[in-house]
């Protein structure tokens, strides 16, 4: 009885001991994955950032300011060599009936290919939704382009008009680049989806396209380097300048109590 007496509490300490193990490898398993997220976050700002600072490359203010959505992608690489498929993670947000970007909706691509002049190299993509069927598309949490979503390359300039039909052609237009070289991609036949597993550890728990999309979801305060790099350069920025100007103008007695 003494020998089974003081064997137990020994089981049960190393079981105890084994348990905590585990939970501190799996903690420090999600706080990697956190971390991961966090870096794809300002990854993201980093790309739609440098992309917008080469004028005579970047996105015109056109495109941006009418865009539906916005996902950037940093950093995808091939699964394959030469003519092959690529993969990457990214984040998406799209405008809210108000006007105002969304929370950012992690997101995953997989498929599409470049040419062997690219060899290796990672390519940064940005892909902007136009209309509102290419939103629809996305909202359905996985399409396919060119076969759900037709997709083109972009117009470059900042102050390119960019008043040809692309706008009727094409529900997403894609931008570009390895090393800083602006590069083609082909993307159709590419499936875009949400990463659920990231926004579980993003948001604490599942949330679907539609409700992150639809401003029902708080963005947490690392996307915001994100979501200021596409408020900066959609225009919305300024545009919430001025809606603060004016109702500064606009409060009630302000004008009377000016001139007395």
């Amino acid at each position: 009885m003494t020998k089974i007496g003081t064997t137990l509490p020994r089981c049960l300490v190393v079981l105890g001991s084994s348990l905590l193990l585990f939970a501190g490898m799996a903690w420090s398993a999600d706080d990697k994955d956190r971390s991961d997220i966090d870096k794809r976050l300002e990854a993201s700002a980093h790309v739609l950032t440098e992309i917008m600072s080469t004028p005579d490359k970047a996105i015109p203010d056109k495109v941006m300011n009418d865009a539906k959505c916005i996902a950037v992608i940093p950093s995808m690489v091939k699964i394959a060599i030469g003519f092959g498929g690529s993969h990457g993670k990214g984040v998406a947000t799209c405008r809210t009936r108000d006007g105002r970007w969304s929370a950012p909706a992690p997101i995953t691509i997989t498929g599409g290919s470049w040419g062997l002049q690219l060899g290796g190299q990672a390519v940064d993509l940005v892909m902007i939704i136009t209309n509102d069927q290419g939103m629809q598309h996305l909202l359905s949490s996985k399409f396919k382009i060119g076969a759900d979503a037709s997709a083109a390359a972009g117009p470059v300039g900042r102050d390119a008009a960019a008043d040809t039909d692309w706008k009727m052609k094409a529900e997403v237009l894609t931008y570009s680049r390895a090393r800083g070289v602006f590069a083609g991609i082909d993307l159709n036949g590419s499936a875009v989806t949400q990463d659920k597993d990231e926004t579980r550890l993003l948001y604490g728990s599942f949330i679907p396209f539609q409700d992150i999309f639809d401003g029902k979801v708080r963005a947490k305060a690392s996307s915001e380097p994100f979501l200021e790099a596409v408020r900066k350069y959609s225009g919305q920025s300024k545009e919430h300048t001025r809606e603060m100007i004016g109702s500064s103008f606009v409060r009630p007695g302000s004008f009377g109590r000016a001139h007395c």
